[in-house]
């Protein structure tokens, strides 16, 4: 599934720590049902959820892949949308607990087949390899945490330059032309289309230009402009009773939105900037029209020296992914040798019989 169109991740390595959304896709009340996925690493999650997806796929069920940013060849969840259900990685860092057990959340314990005897003898290697690993994750959010603190700071002073009242009005034009009050409770579901990793920053821009008709795209290299319209947007549309997906920013999950998308009306907006950029034809707007360029050029030697930095700062921290992805393959090792594989492939042949019945 290398090529598939419908992928997003639900955490980011941000620069202000490990932002997880895992539970905001999700909710009991509107009748979704949460299958989450304990085990340690190397015990089979994410070939339990790619074994679903590839059932999924055969029988022309939608689902939409969740990847891990820490590994984007693995997985993180899947999300049957038509089903309203999602199963999820829920281990550490982004650990989950049933908040309503049976009701919504069905725990699946890929620890029981796996060899205690077997692993414990490695146990002075495998205590090793995890506090290694532990403190190569910890160095990358050092370094994203120093690149948050110059891409705030470009923000802030584009910010300060824009016309924060002219830029809101054209997003209420915005709203009035694209969305129509429905008879619904709005909702959300939070999640990213680009991620640093350890193979660099990651973009799944096909996600969008793949799968809806309607794109408005907003180019804005430091975000002030498109996040007052992307917050205008989101209020707007969750009030008139819209199903929405918010697509953070990566780097400034809780300061800024990056895009929305309305899957029921095949519309999205989005942001375009230096590490994203949408291939498709779209409605194009750009930032510059609410920004005032001459004061803006006054911090022009500031702001090219902060992008300079912080793009450093970036690919340290994505090398230092990369180190701690070879740790953590290692530790899986362990883990892959206790397994009973085939157990394992019986139950997940039952369990998705289950829950596609």
């Amino acid at each position: 599934m290398k090529d598939y169109n419908k992928k997003y991740f639900l955490a980011a390595n941000s620069c202000e720590g490990f932002y997880s959304s895992f539970t905001d896709n999700y909710s009991a009340e509107d009748g979704w049902r949460a299958y989450l996925i304990k085990g340690g690493p190397g015990t089979g999650k994410s070939s339990f959820m790619k074994y679903i997806a590839a059932c999924a796929q055969k029988r022309n069920i939608p689902f939409e892949l969740c990847i891990c940013s820490s590994d984007p060849n693995s997985l993180d969840g899947i999300i049957l949308p038509s089903k309203k259900t999602i199963i999820l990685d829920a281990t550490p860092p982004h650990a989950i607990e049933p908040t309503f057990p049976a009701i919504c959340e069905e725990i699946i314990n890929l620890g029981s087949f796996w060899d205690s005897e077997k692993i414990t003898k490695h146990r002075k290697e495998v205590i090793e390899v995890t506090r290694k690993n532990k403190l190569l994750h910890k160095k990358a959010s050092n370094f994203l945490k120093a690149a948050g603190e110059l891409i705030l700071d470009n923000y802030k002073t584009a910010l300060a330059c824009t016309d924060k009242e002219k830029t809101a009005r054209f997003a209420e034009k915005l709203c009035i032309k694209y969305l129509k009050r429905r008879d619904n409770i709005g909702s959300e579901q939070v999640r990213f289309i680009e991620g640093i990793s350890p193979l660099g920053i990651i973009s799944y821009s096909k996600t969008v230009t793949e799968n809806y008709r309607n794109i408005v795209v907003i180019s804005d290299n430091f975000g002030s402009a498109s996040n007052i319209i992307m917050q205008t947007v989101r209020k707007n549309a969750l009030g008139l009773g819209h199903k929405i997906i918010t697509l953070r920013n990566p780097f400034l999950p809780s300061t800024i939105i990056d895009h929305i998308l309305i899957p029921e009306l095949s519309l999205a907006f989005v942001s375009e900037n230096e590490y994203m950029h949408f291939d498709c034809d779209a409605r194009r707007i750009h930032a510059r029209r609410f920004v005032n360029n001459g004061k803006l050029h006054n911090s022009i030697s500031r702001i090219k020296f902060s992008k300079k930095v912080s793009r450093e700062l970036l690919l340290s921290a994505a090398e230092t992914l990369h180190f701690a992805k070879a740790t953590h393959d290692q530790l899986e090792k362990y883990y892959i040798d206790a397994m009973d594989f085939s157990a394992l492939t019986d139950f997940a042949q039952k369990t998705t019989e289950k829950m596609f019945s």
